[in-house]
């Protein structure tokens, strides 16, 4: 009768939350850009790819607040919206 009431016999297990799981934003540290990006929604109709760069800047507050995992944003999906390094940004900079 008493296995029945073994509770200490299991232990809880930590593991890191499944891709795109992520903490809440729970002191708001992101929140003006979430506003920014949600009005940014409905000013065009939900059309999410008419607001990327709206999306971008709150992804990237997400990463730099430790809200979610640091990813390149070229592996986010905004390849086009990132500024390139500085030593190819002037082009046809000759020595």
């Amino acid at each position: 009768m008493s296995t029945a009431m073994n509770f200490g016999s299991k232990s809880f297990k930590p593991r890191a939350p499944d891709k795109g799981s992520f903490p809440l934003d729970h002191f708001g540290e992101c929140k003006a850009f979430k506003e920014t990006f949600m009005k940014c929604l409905r000013d065009n109709s939900f059309d999410n790819s008419k607001c990327r760069l709206q999306s971008k800047d709150y992804l990237q507050c997400r990463m730099d607040n430790q809200l979610m995992t640091k990813e390149p944003l070229e592996k986010l999906g905004f390849k086009d919206l990132v500024d390139p390094p500085p030593s190819q940004a002037g082009g046809d900079t000759k020595p």
